[in-house]
């Protein structure tokens, strides 16, 4: 008889052993759905406010250009801007991942060199650098030169620059940077977490390894190779930090921490 109790004490333990882990299990995978599901909708939110953005932009570059002839090199960039809207807002909408964001903001990364292509030929000015995104915020498109720049507090680095944040900057006058939604406030994109570290890379991308950015601190951080600007972002995101991961769960710390000593 008290063999039996025994076994059933075993049993009732274990049982309610697997039960527990199987609840906890459950637990685990519905709180990582959800935040990927915050994650996915975060990120979308950033990447739809710029491909409206960039739309605006396209109205205005139509202004810009009624009433000039379009030669065969102007047409070329005046459509491939045209094609990045199309194919920004068709990739947005197929998004399915958080990691998935990166691919439209790649595209627009090359619409806003071909918008700033058209408009130098219009002004019958060379065109422009193929040079990284503003650092201060990518959508203000290429950048024209690399400024030294030091968020309060912090040490500071030659970062990418638009036209228009460089004469800030150099001026002394705080740059335009790039704000996004985290809780009831805005704050500088770097501060936002990890759900916009997809948004953040793929602007950057194609820079992997230019010496652009690895002079400015950012290419050997955002793709690799230690400590720095954007440590953090973690090793769910392609190509980001020191190696490929498997999906957004282990993105690291935040894209607060991807800056790194940028802002010790």
């Amino acid at each position: 008889m008290a063999e039996v109790l025994v076994i059933l004490i075993v049993v009732a333990v274990v049982g309610g052993s697997l039960l527990y882990r199987r609840k906890a299990v459950q637990q685990r995978e519905a709180d990582q759905h959800a935040e990927l599901e915050n994650q996915l909708s975060t990120s979308k939110r950033a990447a739809d406010e710029d491909v409206t953005k960039f739309g605006e932009e396209l109205q205005r570059l139509d202004t810009d250009v009624s009433g000039h002839p379009l030669d065969e090199g102007m047409q070329q960039d005046y459509q491939r801007a045209l094609d990045a809207y199309d194919n920004a807002k068709y990739s947005l909408d197929q998004v399915r991942r958080p990691e998935e964001i990166k691919h439209v903001t790649e595209i627009l990364e090359d619409g806003r060199y071909a918008i700033a292509c058209v408009k130098a030929r219009v002004a019958n000015k060379p065109l422009p650098a193929k040079r990284p995104p503003c650092f201060f915020n990518p959508a203000h498109g290429p950048s024209s030169q690399d400024v030294e720049w030091a968020p309060p507090g912090g040490v500071a680095r030659a970062v990418p620059a638009c036209p228009a944040d460089a004469e800030r900057v150099l001026a002394g006058a705080d740059p335009y940077i790039r704000t996004v939604q985290m809780g009831a406030q805005r704050v500088p994109y770097w501060q936002g977490g990890q759900a916009y570290a997809p948004w953040a890379q793929g602007y950057y991308s194609r820079w992997r390894g230019s010496d652009l950015l690895t002079g400015a601190l950012i290419g050997s951080f955002l793709f690799g190779g230690g400590a720095g600007l954007f440590t953090g972002i973690g090793e769910g995101i392609g190509e980001i930090g020191e190696g490929i991961g498997e999906g957004i769960g282990s993105v690291g710390e935040g894209l607060g921490d991807m800056f790194g000593d940028f802002f010790d």
